[in-house]
């Protein structure tokens, strides 16, 4: 399982994508495909067109880093209900480390989950004094 913080965000590119690209090949797919800036400690996730091989891009404050797999039988599969006619889509981890894995994630149900009606100022207690 993946382990990474919150903050965190993933970003999954929703075309195939040519992966005989390297690290500033892919930068240049972030903003132009995902619209996103690569230098942003974020995930970016790039398949190629036989869903064969994978790419993840990221950033980490000293240096790009690249996380390539290949499967030698099989292929990944995208959840067809992420893919919206947009060009890419945001995971969460848990979801990445499931395709990662050659999980089809079609016939998984996603639970609702709580979300705060207030922004996160407004449910920080004041601790101010009056003086």
């Amino acid at each position: 399982m993946l382990t990474l913080p919150p903050s965190v965000r993933i970003y999954v590119a929703a075309q195939p994508v040519d992966l005989r690209r390297s690290f500033d090949g892919l930068a240049a797919a972030t903003r132009a495909v995902l619209a996103q800036e690569p230098l942003s400690g974020h995930l970016f996730v790039f398949f190629n067109r036989a869903s064969t091989l994978v790419k993840i891009l990221f950033w980490d404050r000293s240096g790009w880093c690249l996380f390539a797999k290949r499967l030698e039988r099989g292929t990944f599969k995208l959840p067809k209900e992420l893919q919206d006619g947009t060009p890419g889509f945001e995971v969460e981890a848990a979801e990445l480390a499931l395709i990662l894995e050659g999980i089809d994630l079609g016939g998984a149900r996603r639970r609702p989950r709580w979300k705060p009606e207030q922004p996160a100022a407004l449910l920080m207690p004041n601790y101010e004094t009056n003086a």
